[in-house]
């Protein structure tokens, strides 16, 4: 089975430090949503001036959105490839980001420093995710947010990935899901409260995004981000989104969940 090392991360981001990162899929926004409404503008909530901490940068995009809302934000990785692609974004957007090249399990940052810390395609590549959640939470500050989010278990994402892991194929190696009941579960048993959990189907949809990545990265060839929809068949599925979204039952079928988790005041 590949190994998730340093090595194999650095190589990743390398390759991906040739791509034209509009070419490659984001999170759609749904971190910088979910971050942005945690804290509500109507009741004088808002980003700016909040310290906010990315665990895993990936490409840094959310942090640098984040970043041009207002917020003070640092990104953590435990490999300067991906650093780097955040450090590009973040002065390709005129905008601050500071980097830091540590590992997520042991970060040099004080107990109670951020606001806000989240992580997003990062969990599941720990087969103990507890040494993680707990430094999360030990940065966070009394009353401060973790927003976690990871793929979910009943999907056919994770029938191909469960597939591709037993071939040895997995450009990650090992990797696991939760379901939003586990997810809840572990973060609760850490002492923090959810006070949302959400889920997120995606659109376009993974199989046409794994067909677009294919022909990208072996032909050059580049199909539109974002295919012109079908109206009939577009409305439908808004429709759906619309009305099954709001049930729970929901998150048991989209291929992301996510949880936002608040940690309990300082005792006086």
């Amino acid at each position: 089975m590949r190994e998730s090392t340093p090595a194999h991360w650095q190589k990743f981001w390398e390759e991906a430090d040739n791509l034209d990162l509009d070419d490659v899929y984001g999170t759609d926004g749904r971190m910088v949503r979910e971050i942005t409404g945690i804290y509500d503008p109507t009741d004088g909530g808002s980003l700016v001036g909040r310290r906010v901490l990315e665990v895993g940068a990936g490409t840094g995009r959310d942090a640098v959105t984040l970043a041009k809302a207002g917020a003070e934000v640092l990104t953590i990785d435990y490999v300067p490839g991906s650093l780097g692609l955040t450090v590009k974004a973040a002065d390709m957007a005129d905008v601050t980001v500071a980097p830091v090249c540590g590992d997520g399990t042991t970060m040099p940052f004080a107990e109670g420093t951020f606001d806000v810390v989240f992580h997003q395609g990062l969990l599941e590549h720990f087969p103990d995710p507890y040494p993680l959640l707990r430094d999360n939470i030990r940065v966070l500050k009394p009353g401060g947010y973790l927003v976690v989010d990871v793929p979910q278990t009943f999907h056919y994402y994770t029938l191909a990935k469960k597939m591709l892991i037993a071939l040895n194929k997995w450009f990650a190696g090992w990797e696991t899901e939760f379901t939003i009941s586990e997810l809840e579960k572990i973060v609760e048993g850490e002492g923090l409260t959810v006070t949302r959990s959400y889920g997120d189907w995606m659109v376009p949809g993974l199989w046409y995004r794994a067909l677009r990545k294919i022909l990208l990265t072996r032909t050059g060839r580049k199909l539109p981000m974002h295919p012109e929809p079908i109206p009939p068949l577009a409305r439908l599925g808004e429709a759906w989104r619309r009305a099954f979204g709001k049930r729970r039952l929901s998150l048991y079928t989209t291929p992301t969940i996510g949880v936002i988790a608040r940690k309990p005041e300082a005792l006086s």
